[in-house]
């Protein structure tokens, strides 16, 4: 009976590497895809952007995040509108220094005492968006880095939508960016930057290439006409939803507009986390993707394809077969990092911490398995239970 079990261990360990390296194989093509069709210029659109950013707090690199959005090349008018729920947030200081430094530049900081549901950003985000001023609203966290070019290139995916409506065509009504993470000081950080390059980007790719586009936005930019807002029920709709990035994509999405992913790619402070930041961060993470795609999560038990070859070599007792299938594995996951995070997403971090990857992939993996074990989980300090996407402030016991 014992050696019925484990043959059958062995054998399912196998064949869970193997469909790994399948999807290893898929993403690769779906990066290379991208990488394609990113070079597709579209023609100049410079409609006046109201950038809206909700801040709590000081977070590594947020200065130099700011002036990245002071510094673009962009033809049209834009606006940087900063909210707060204090005016003793530390935050406030932040906002005057880059005022100095950027005179010229139109910056309103607006305090929003207000807490309209569960989601403290999406509250911060309805208040600043009566003090907008143009017709396109564009949403990003305080520690997103850009590039001079950035306006420019993810406004010019709005562009085609008068043409495509007069050919009866599905016009975009929110746009999105990849982004990569700049770890911080601990391995734990570097481990969460890995995470981001290496395993969620490639999925985000897979997606978009086997459902024929995207359904969903990510948080490091959410540009989105009034429009195409208002038609899929504003932000307030969003008050109490953690996924609000995906819940905004989805429901422009089931609006009638598209969602279309620019060549931009934006950059993430990750910050200095402890092994338990880094473990309470990826849980929520892991229970927000579970709470929007059940199936799609349940999906994730074939991403962990070097995970499952590690496994198979010992359910083997170091067979022949399962070196190979180890080998093979850690090859096609070098690949797939080297493709996604180097290619794609231009991160420095990746090459040098490629030795990571197999305790990586191993933790990664058992924060999977523990997303499934209940639906509690902690943001910026404090307790939530998930029910349905909706976050519900958890009882202390």
């Amino acid at each position: 009976m014992m050696h019925e079990l484990a043959w059958a261990v062995e054998l399912l360990t196998a064949a869970m590497t193997l469909a790994g390296m399948g999807y290893m194989l898929a993403t690769m093509v779906a990066a290379w895809i991208h990488l394609l069709n990113r070079r597709r210029q579209g023609a100049a659109f410079a409609p006046g952007v109201s950038i809206l950013k909700s801040l709590k707090g000081l977070d590594p690199g947020m200065m130099d995040a700011f002036r990245s959005h002071g510094r673009q090349n962009y033809a049209g008018e834009y606006e940087l509108i900063f909210g707060v729920s204090s005016a003793d947030d530390p935050a406030v200081a932040a906002v005057e220094e880059l005022r100095c430094e950027f005179p010229n530049l139109a910056i309103q900081l607006i305090e929003c005492p207000e807490r309209l549901g569960s989601n403290g950003k999406i509250s911060t985000l309805v208040q600043l968006a009566g003090h907008a001023r143009y017709d396109y609203l564009l949403i990003n966290d305080s520690d997103i880095t850009v590039s001079p070019r950035y306006l420019e290139r993810v406004m010019a995916c709005f562009v085609s939508t008068a043409k495509e409506q007069k050919a009866g065509e599905t016009p975009v009504g929110l746009v999105t960016t990849l982004y990569r993470g700049r770890a911080h000081e601990t391995p734990a950080s570097l481990f969460e930057e890995l995470g981001i390059a290496t395993e969620f980007m490639p999925g985000v790719l897979l997606s978009k290439l086997v459902e024929g586009g995207l359904h969903f936005g990510l948080g490091a930019t959410l540009a989105v006409s009034r429009q195409a807002l208002d038609a899929s029920g504003g932000l307030m709709a969003l008050v109490d939803y953690l996924a609000d990035d995906y819940e905004l994509g989805a429901r422009v999405d089931r609006a009638g507009y598209r969602v279309a992913l620019s060549a931009e790619v934006v950059e993430t402070a990750v910050p200095p986390y402890s092994l338990r930041g880094f473990f309470d961060h990826q849980l929520r993470w892991l229970r927000t993707v579970r709470a929007a795609r059940p199936a799609g999560y349940v999906g994730l038990v074939f991403t962990h394809g070097l995970a499952w070859a590690m496994l198979n070599l010992l359910a083997s007792g170091v067979s022949l077969l399962s070196v190979w299938l180890l080998v093979l594995s850690f090859f096609l996951r070098l690949a797939q990092a080297m493709v996604v995070g180097t290619a794609v997403l231009g991160d420095r971090q990746v090459l040098p911490a490629l030795w990571l990857l197999p305790l990586r992939d191993l933790l990664g993996m058992g924060v999977w398995v523990a997303g499934f074990a209940g639906d509690t989980v902690v943001w910026r300090g404090e307790r939530f239970v998930l029910d349905g996407g909706r976050l519900r402030k958890a009882v202390s016991s």
